[in-house]
């Protein structure tokens, strides 16, 4: 079997970080001035309470107010997918049902981190969760923060329930994936904005991207490009987008951080982080800048 051609979210969806205000506190005007931007600009969903928009300091309430306010912004436009996952199983469905309840049109669901679940324990935990609300599944497989991989052979066996629908991929394991994607219909998320082109020429159903926040279009034409055949092209736009890409996602600083950074200093909202993050130093801001204004001159073939 192959992944769906439409896939259930969009292609290009992005990571939005949560904006708040200088003060810290949730800032849902900006939100939705921002969500309505990215949609404006190509994408086609939008995650929200992920890493990048720094899950693990926003409370229930924030989270459900913030799913609330990017609906009413984006409509039927977009995709809203919700952050849902947690450690605990039975917080993670409690905030399953808030996001449902607040109109999400899907849940991204982590690996439970920290507690190092064998895979037996991890197919309950996402099983659990997918038999608790409505909402179709994107599972997040990132075992470089959550020490726990989500292996190929427990991903088959997921991919049999029916609400369990997608995977966001971080797991660095190319081959891996592949074999799913090879036996199964998950929709194949690339959370690595380095492997946008290599996994979507693969079979992958597009990205859930950081990067996004500040470079909607560009990641969007990579798959615009390819999928139009202009292979070449395709390419290039994903070499043109490295420099960025790597200040945003591998230089040391976390992507939230960067991407809140960048966004703040192109005038877009954005606010402080939340502690235990700290806010990006000046030479940080001033080498993203350089690296998004060089992709934005020569974003044109």
């Amino acid at each position: 079997m192959t992944t769906p051609s439409a896939p259930p979210f969009g292609r290009a969806l992005c990571a939005m970080i949560t904006p708040f205000t200088e003060d810290g506190l949730l800032d849902l005007d900006g939100a939705q001035a921002l969500a309505e931007r990215l949609v404006t600009d190509g994408c086609e969903g939008l995650v929200l309470s992920g890493t990048t928009g720094e899950s693990p300091t926003t409370t229930d309430i924030e989270k459900a107010a913030l799913v609330r306010a990017v609906v009413e912004a984006v409509g039927e436009r977009a995709a809203v997918v919700a952050g849902v996952g947690t450690s605990d199983t039975r917080h993670t469905i409690e905030l399953a049902q808030e996001a449902e309840k607040a109109g999400a049109d899907g849940l991204l669901v982590v690996s439970p981190y920290y507690s190092k679940p064998p895979q037996e324990a991890l197919e309950a935990h996402f099983r659990e969760i997918a038999d608790a609300s409505g909402l179709p599944l994107a599972l997040y497989d990132i075992p470089g923060r959550t020490a726990t991989r989500i292996e190929p052979e427990t991903m088959l066996r997921l991919a049999a329930h029916p609400r369990i629908v997608a995977v966001k991929d971080c797991a660095y394991d190319l081959l891996g994936t592949q074999k799913v994607l090879a036996r199964t219909d998950l929709a194949y998320y690339t959370g690595c904005e380095e492997f946008t082109l290599p996994l979507y020429a693969v079979g992958g159903a597009g990205y859930i991207s950081t990067v996004a926040n500040a470079a909607p279009r560009q990641l969007r034409g990579i798959l615009d490009e390819f999928d139009a055949g202009n292979t070449t092209e395709a390419a290039r736009r994903q070499r043109q987008a490295i420099p960025l890409i790597e200040l945003m996602m591998a230089s040391g600083v976390p992507g939230t951080v960067t991407a809140k950074a960048l966004l703040g200093a192109l005038g877009l909202p954005a606010g402080p982080v939340r502690a235990p993050l700290r806010p990006a130093d000046r030479e940080t801001v001033d080498g993203l800048l350089a690296a998004y204004e060089d992709l934005i001159s020569t974003d044109q073939p």
